[in-house]
């Protein structure tokens, strides 16, 4: 019989605004024994972080309040602890990794610092005692030139640096127990393979039980011994990895698992697109000759974020853009529409180099070529009402004669992108973020391009709304004949929307082929590592897998490409960096 760490009875909690009560939290139980690893798995919303902060202790009080339950942990019950005695069990015997490490590490301290700062206070160390432990731990997760690293402020470490830095921390006093909340969802795929390894090794060496919190089912089948499965504040289901994943009884588990996309599954062939009138299939829509896009950093420094890409997208098909943070992708995307001026190169739409025109000429050009952004909340005005942000689009290009033939023609949008025509009355903050993707999608819409830019569009939301997005956007291509760059860092998504994949490193494109062929005979070694890298949903594959992991110097300074590295055609359509 393992011995139980944590028991958590009948948790109530919930969140006061005004005159309203929400119910986050609804009466939820489950225990977790030592040295094992339990994943909490759900939607936005679905209460799963509310729940671990409440274990910690780190909720604000008010809005939020404990209705009833208690949390058993090593036979005391936190929720009568006073703050004081909170504080001595927090980065002790609990540590907490979260979402976001910028946000979770003081700017203003340097990292080492603010490591040591808690060996000292918990631990009893000197600070010469301190010092030296905080090397080794940050040695330990993969940080190179610690002793220099030490001394430097979080805004100087990378994302992924930053995540292995928390680890640090967290694990500093050796605890009992490390609660990981969406650890890994910030971070490129080649990263979390890295932090998702590093967190197995450090239960290896110190025991520790951990609860991780996440959205994907791909990093639980790695990961973890069980699995809780929260919808809307309660638990549907819990049992053994293997369990869920093979048996899943309830609902919302099969629906969360059938939402994932299948890597190693063939693609479902798609139907020709309807293209408008006048467009060859053979073609080009448009055309990338050369284009290069270079940022002047100051003191001499140039940062070549695009260095030198040249390719063609053909009406009606979906080309996938994909690579890591800082690959380049995106200010591809943003170059080609001109949001921002290329320093060389052109790139032409249906024979026009587009970066040769006018202010006005651009301005008409835009009707044609459009783009949908990853945040949807950021790119929408908070101040408008979804009815003037879609209709502001149709002013520009004077494209309703009336107020009533704009508000008709916003709500066809709508229904257009699933959503309801009320909506058009309603303010961004009122949605969630998938309704807001949509809204996004009808405002790209409004203009009737014949092309459209998706930045990231899938990023910032859930597997099963993604799936949604994914099907619509889909659904919209063939019924309205529209052409794609899609630009992503999962994989697994772009190969189920792409008809042709490239694949981005250090503003150059290392290998571009057919979805189907690049997936199953990539040729690139970086083509190769990233795929590796991929967590698989089935916890078989993924308990064989044994990930090589690299520190992240060691891949940024990997030399995946050579400076005059050229395309060259290996197979017919399937070209390769050489």
């Amino acid at each position: 019989m393992s011995e139980r760490l944590l028991e958590i009875n009948d948790l109530q909690v919930s969140f006061i605004t005004g005159e309203t009560e929400f119910e986050a939290v609804k009466g939820v139980s489950f225990h977790i024994n030592k040295g094992e690893t339990v994943g909490i798995v759900g939607e936005s919303g679905s209460g799963k972080s509310v729940t671990a902060r409440s274990i910690m202790r780190l909720l604000p009080s008010p809005p939020s309040f404990l209705k009833s339950g208690t949390i058993h942990f090593q036979g005391k019950n936190l929720v009568q602890q006073t703050e004081k005695e909170m504080e001595s069990i927090r980065g002790k015997d609990i540590s907490m990794i979260f979402q976001d490490p910028m946000t979770s590490t003081n700017p203003t301290i340097k990292i080492g610092e603010q490591i040591a700062e808690s060996l000292i206070k918990h631990q009893g160390m000197t600070r010469q005692q301190a010092y030296n432990r905080t090397i080794e731990l940050l040695k330990l997760v993969g940080i190179k030139n610690a002793e220099e690293r030490y001394n430097q402020y979080p805004h100087e470490y990378s994302g992924g640096m930053r995540q292995r830095a928390m680890i640090a921390m967290a694990l500093a006093c050796n605890p009992s127990m490390l609660i990981a909340d969406e650890p890994t969802t910030a971070l490129d795929v080649t990263i979390q393979a890295q932090i998702l390894n590093l967190m197995k090794q450090m239960q290896e060496q110190f025991g520790t039980a951990i609860i991780l919190i996440t959205h994907d089912l791909g990093v639980v089948a790695g990961m973890c011994d069980r699995i809780i499965v929260m919808k809307e504040g309660e638990i549907v289901e819990e049992g053994t990895t293997e369990e869920i994943f093979a048996h899943a009884k309830h609902p919302y588990t099969k629906r969360l698992l059938n939402a994932l996309p299948k890597l190693h599954e063939k693609k479902v062939p798609k139907q020709q697109p309807n293209l408008p009138e006048g467009m060859d299939i053979n073609t080009p829509l448009v055309e990338v000759r050369h284009i290069k896009k270079h940022f002047d950093l100051g003191k001499g420094n140039v940062l070549k974020a695009v260095d030198d890409l040249s390719f063609a997208i053909y009406p009606g098909e979906t080309l996938g853009l994909v690579g890591e943070s800082g690959s380049g992708k995106s200010t591809t995307g943003r170059t080609i529409l001109q949001l921002h001026q290329p320093t060389d190169g052109d790139v032409l739409y249906k024979g026009v180099p587009v970066t040769r025109l006018s202010k006005s000429e651009l301005k008409m050009m835009r009707r044609h070529m459009q783009i949908i952004f990853q945040d949807p909340y950021s790119s929408l005005n908070p101040r408008k009402k979804v009815l003037d942000i879609i209709g502001e689009a149709l002013d520009i290009h004077k494209l309703a004669k009336s107020r009533e033939a704009r508000r008709t023609r916003v709500e066809e949008l709508l229904e257009l992108v699933g959503l309801k025509k009320e909506h058009a009355l309603r303010y961004p903050h009122e949605f969630s973020g998938g309704q807001r993707q949509r809204i996004g999608i009808a405002r790209a819409l409004a203009v009737e391009p014949n092309f459209i830019v998706c930045d990231e569009p899938l990023s910032a939301l859930d597997v099963s709304i993604q799936k949604q997005v994914v099907e619509l956007l889909q659904d919209l291509q063939q019924r309205l004949g529209l052409t794609y760059l899609f630009i992503a860092h999962d994989l697994s998504m772009v190969k189920h929307i792409s008809d042709r994949v490239a694949v981005m490193y250090g503003g150059k494109i290392v290998e571009l082929a057919e979805s189907e062929e690049l997936y199953s005979n990539p040729q690139h070694p970086y083509t190769k590592m990233l795929l590796q890298s991929i967590p698989i949903p089935d916890p078989a594959i993924e308990k064989q897998k044994k990930r090589q992991v690299l520190s992240e110097e060691e891949l940024s300074m990997k030399q995946f490409h050579k400076e005059d590295a050229q395309l060259v055609e290996v197979s017919p359509g399937h070209w390769v960096a050489q």
